[in-house]
């Protein structure tokens, strides 16, 4: 059974509990998480991070609701079934890519907010886009 440690980066504008919640997703996507494993305790987060409980249990209340976690009374938030992760070895290949871009993407002069910016606006496009 894998843990997740929760890293949280002040600067980067994401509310904290969607820090979370993202981590886990990401997490659950390549693996590293797997049903049936259990999320840190609220207490364990809140030790660890110093933070508002409340953070945690927002976090934990949105995967639920995303279906990626469950709270079991008593005992601990758990991740569900999910579809199949990526097979390691397709996972290693994208990555491989991603570094691939990375490198060509500071060449380029980008800095890692430049690239995250670029990434997101590819993978979920603004419903507006201005025309130059």
């Amino acid at each position: 059974m894998d843990m997740i440690e929760f890293h949280l980066e002040a600067r980067s504008g994401v509310p904290t509990y969607l820090q979370l919640v993202q981590q886990v997703r990401q997490a659950v996507r390549l693996g590293v998480l797997r049903p049936g494993d259990q999320l840190p305790t609220v207490k364990a987060v809140v030790g660890s991070l110093a933070i508002n409980p409340n953070t945690v249990l927002r976090a934990y209340r949105e995967l639920d609701q995303e279906g990626i976690a469950e709270g079991r009374r008593g005992v601990g938030t758990f991740v569900r079934e999910q579809p199949a992760p990526l097979p390691a070895d397709e996972v290693k290949e994208l990555r491989s890519s991603l570094q691939r871009w990375v490198a060509r993407a500071r060449a380029a002069g980008l800095d890692a907010d430049g690239m995250a910016a670029l990434f997101s606006d590819v993978v979920r496009p603004p419903a507006v886009t201005r025309v130059a």
